[in-house]
């Protein structure tokens, strides 16, 4: 009889969770917080089960699929879908959204709410990752600069603050790494004659 060949840990055999914008969370304290989100796609990675990574956050089977059929949470289901079909099953078509239908509170939510990512290090949620959401910034540049302007400040200078390399010790793409613009002068230095 052939001997059997050990198996790798099953969560080798799904992705990794995923950027997904997290599902507004409503007034409760013990419903479904962005951290428990991630959580929960974690301990989905990681198990594989949904009925144990719903109960390994303390909620049910049952809440977890109500929070994703929810109409806001199509970025969520995806990462779900995502962690759950595996290394070798290709890419998952983007998200769909109308963004003519989109108000331009909706597009200031999506500003300010950003991406999330749950950091997973021996098999447990250690940190979220967080970027933030660039096009939701362009699109309320491109709606005109009144709105944008309105709640934003200076849009050119919240580009500019995008674009620049984020303080050490803060990850790239991380939603802390955007900080108030400075209020610095801009001042140049004289440049010297050129060599003849």
């Amino acid at each position: 009889m052939a001997a059997r060949k050990p198996q790798a840990p099953a969560h080798l055999a799904r992705r990794t969770p995923p950027f997904f914008r997290p599902v507004p969370p409503r007034a409760r304290n013990d419903g479904w917080s962005v951290e428990r989100q991630c959580r929960f796609l974690a301990e989905l990675y990681v198990a594989g089960s949904v009925s144990i990574a719903a109960k390994r956050v303390g909620l049910s089977r049952a809440s977890a699929y109500r929070l994703r059929e929810r109409a806001d949470a199509a970025s969520f289901a995806r990462a779900w879908d995502s962690v759950l079909a595996g290394p070798g099953a290709g890419r998952l078509p983007p998200v769909a959204t109308d963004w003519r239908k989109v108000t331009q509170s909706e597009l200031i939510e999506h500003l300010e709410s950003g991406f999330v990512q749950p950091v997973i290090y021996h098999g447990e949620m250690t940190a979220i990752r967080k970027r933030f959401d660039k096009s939701a910034l362009l699109r309320l540049v491109r709606r005109g600069r009144n709105g944008a302007t309105r709640h934003l400040g200076n849009p050119r200078e919240d580009l500019v603050r995008l674009s620049q390399k984020p303080p050490v010790g803060v990850p790239r793409g991380s939603r802390e790494a955007i900080g108030p613009a400075s209020p610095e002068p801009h001042t140049t230095k004289p440049r010297p004659p050129p060599p003849h």
